[in-house]
């Protein structure tokens, strides 16, 4: 029998082309990956900027000196020494206030974060002072503790209480509640729950807090520097306005600028090392 009379049943047939799978590709919604030196690229743009209208003559000298004469500026200073004693005062009283603002913030946070009665007697109060704004204390600050370094102190002091006790509070308060509840069922002591549970728990707010606080240190610093003062970055740019040294000022500017980022720079990568087990956006 031929191939051409054979009944269909015993012909083989002909495979059907099967159409392609279509490759699905997955779009990206999270901002990609980190960019190496990413945060510098800004800082370069304006210095770019900064530096084409000093030449150009867009920007005029005594209004917003040219970059290359800070930097003439800040190598004379240095060899006068006048840039390291004031810088060292200013160091002084920013870290003082901060360290003791910190205190004070975390552990109010935790007795308002782990006790109602904490909440209620701390809470209150904590939100009137975030309401008002530590520079306008000034005046009072100044009737009870004089012009000296206590009222320096102090008022970075109050910068930095606040960012840190809302942050930290908000942190303890958002503790999964099911974490709690496994701590209750497997009996651990009050301090075993609060090393095991709470601090880790409060570490992410906690860190943002911080953030704000030595941002918030440096800018106290400004205001309370040049008010009756005798050394500080505050006294040198004060000084200089009164001679109307606007190279000095912009030297000032510049170094409470670079001492903020760097301040900033420092405590993100404690967060990014301390909070490794957090996958976010900003991976």
């Amino acid at each position: 029998m031929s191939a051409l009379t054979a009944p269909r049943a015993l012909v083989a047939p002909r495979p059907t082309a099967v159409p392609r799978a279509r490759r699905r590709t997955t779009r990206r919604l999270g901002p990609g990956r980190a960019i190496p030196g990413g945060a510098a690229l800004g800082l370069l743009a304006l210095l770019v900027v900064w530096s084409i209208g000093s030449a150009t003559g867009l920007i005029d000298q005594r209004t917003l000196s040219a970059p290359w004469t800070v930097v003439t500026t800040t190598g004379e200073l240095l060899e006068q020494g006048r840039l390291q004693e004031n810088l060292a005062v200013s160091a002084q009283r920013a870290f003082l206030g901060l360290a003791l603002g910190i205190v004070l913030g975390t552990l109010l946070a935790l007795v308002s974060g782990l006790s109602r009665v904490g909440e209620a007697l701390i809470d209150g109060p904590v939100q009137v002072k975030r309401a008002i704004p530590s520079l306008a204390l000034l005046p009072l600050l100044i009737l009870w503790l004089g012009i000296g370094e206590t009222m320096k102190v102090v008022t970075i002091l109050l910068g930095v209480f606040i960012p840190v006790y809302i942050h930290t509070h908000n942190g303890l308060r958002t503790i999964d509640s099911r974490y709690v509840e496994l701590a209750e069922t497997v009996g651990l002591s009050r301090w075993a729950f609060v090393r095991r549970i709470v601090l880790p728990g409060a570490l992410p707010g906690f860190l943002l807090g911080l953030r704000f606080a030595v941002t918030g240190a440096w800018l106290s610093l400004v205001v309370v520097e040049q008010i009756n003062g005798t050394a500080g970055i505050g006294y040198m740019m004060e000084l200089a306005r009164t001679y109307g040294q606007t190279e000095i000022i912009v030297v000032g500017l510049v170094l409470y600028g670079v001492l903020g980022f760097g301040s900033d720079a420092l405590v993100r990568l404690v967060q990014r090392r301390a909070l490794t087990w957090r996958r976010t956006l900003a991976d």
